[in-house]
């Protein structure tokens, strides 16, 4: 069985979508990461948003949002698996498809990332390369990353 994708506005989302995505983001970014942050950050309404979903489960998820929005480019956040599914590499469909994403949606292809530092490799393998000198977001040691 492989990972299937859906892409959703906000508007588009079921409440159970919408709990799953946010318990996701809870479990590792506040639970997993020991990291206390408003993960609610309203900004949520302007992105579009992608789920991954294995055996009917959330197993990875993204959102990604137009330029000028978050970054002076187009951009993908809240980059999760799950805990569960980490072996299986869905990281890597998910970056596939937020990057398609935003080429469908926005017809662009310059695209900006906050990525935890730790990740710059993985992100590396997906043509991006690191533009920032390290900084703390949410205490957590993060890199800017961009792939034209």
């Amino acid at each position: 069985m492989e990972i299937t994708f859906k892409i959703k506005r906000f508007n588009e989302l079921s409440t159970e979508e919408l709990y799953s995505l946010l318990q996701l983001r809870s479990e590792v970014f506040v639970v997993e990461q020991n990291c206390v942050y408003q993960d609610i950050d309203g900004k949520d309404e302007k992105a579009i948003h992608v789920l991954g979903y294995y055996n009917n489960e959330l197993a990875a998820y993204s959102r990604i949002f137009n330029k000028g929005y978050y970054f002076d480019e187009a951009s993908i956040g809240r980059v999760i698996v799950s805990p569960k599914y980490r072996d299986k590499k869905f990281g890597h469909d998910l970056m596939r498809v937020s990057m398609n994403a935003i080429k469908e949606n926005f017809n662009e292809t310059t695209i900006t990332i906050s990525a935890q530092e730790y990740l710059k490799k993985f992100y590396e393998s997906h043509g991006f390369i690191q533009t920032s000198e390290m900084y703390l977001e949410d205490d957590i040691p993060h890199i800017q990353m961009k792939k034209n």
